[in-house]
């Protein structure tokens, strides 16, 4: 009896947590806002673009275009996810909501649970929805369907669960805007040395570093670059679904396992030091 009473209770914190969220005023205008934008920059993909001289075909247009749509679609569904989750702990002890439902039988670590499902499944949602548009467009236009590109919006949302837990998780040792700055931080730093790494690895930037005629030493780069956590590894993964780019083996995974690595290890400090948190 006890796994269905914890599911249960789980469930139902992470409804009130998903239906508390969703009667926010801000956050249906921004969804609508997305949207729209969304269908207005549809025409992009109905444009002539020259790339070195050659136009590009249509098909060329609307995949590039889609695949640049995907990413901004991903980084702002993290944006939106740190700028909801901020507030939730601190909002639920002083509308006292926590001492509330802490007072039933529920354990700190069933409620900790239901506000992370809750707010995850929101801005899966959200995400999924924007990115199953540009689907519908884009399948209409290259008259094929493109279920990769509905793949790669899944993937992604691990980048959503590690942005949920880590911004819940310095929410307690921090106050609301720092979290969301350190998580932000965290993201952007993820995306420059992703650019930087791929740049060191291409032939411009191999060839760049040949002609300045220095061999700097970056083993200590590397090993910051793989540990760090790979929120746009991940996005470059997904992305390389809905351009067919050839599968790299352990490197394509790799963000994968480091980003769930991450949310283990962030989600078990989260479930400690809430534990010691003071409910009045």
């Amino acid at each position: 009896m006890k796994i269905p009473n914890t599911h249960s209770s789980i469930m139902r914190i992470a409804q009130y947590t998903l239906l508390d969220e969703v009667r926010q005023k801000s956050f249906i205008i921004m969804f609508i806002i997305c949207a729209l934008a969304i269908l207005l920059v549809r025409g992009c993909s109905q444009g002539n673009f020259i790339v070195n001289g050659q136009a590009l075909d249509a098909d060329t247009v609307v995949r590039v275009v889609s695949k640049a749509i995907f990413h901004i679609i991903a980084a702002g569904a993290m944006l939106l996810t740190a700028l909801l989750s901020m507030r939730v702990l601190k909002r639920d002890r002083e509308e006292g909501m926590q001492s509330c439902i802490l007072s039933k039988p529920v354990t700190r670590g069933q409620y900790v649970a239901g506000k992370i499902i809750g707010l995850w499944f929101l801005v899966m949602i959200f995400m999924f929805i924007l990115h199953g548009i540009v689907f519908i467009i884009a399948s209409i236009n290259l008259q094929m369907v493109m279920p990769e590109y509905l793949l790669a919006s899944l993937i992604c949302c691990l980048n959503l669960l590690f942005v949920v837990i880590a911004v819940l998780l310095f929410s307690l040792l921090m106050s609301d805007i720092i979290a969301f700055l350190s998580v932000l931080g965290i993201g952007i730093v993820s995306f420059v040395a992703g650019g930087i790494f791929a740049m060191s690895q291409s032939p411009m930037g191999q060839a760049m570093m040949q002609q300045s005629g220095a061999q700097p030493d970056i083993s200590g780069w590397k090993i910051f670059y793989y540990l760090w956590p790979k929120l746009s590894g991940i996005q470059q993964f997904a992305s390389s679904l809905i351009s067919g780019e050839r599968f790299q083996g352990f490197l394509s995974i790799y963000p994968l396992i480091n980003v769930l690595i991450y949310i283990l290890i962030l989600g078990a400090l989260l479930l400690r030091l809430f534990r010691k948190e003071d409910i009045v």
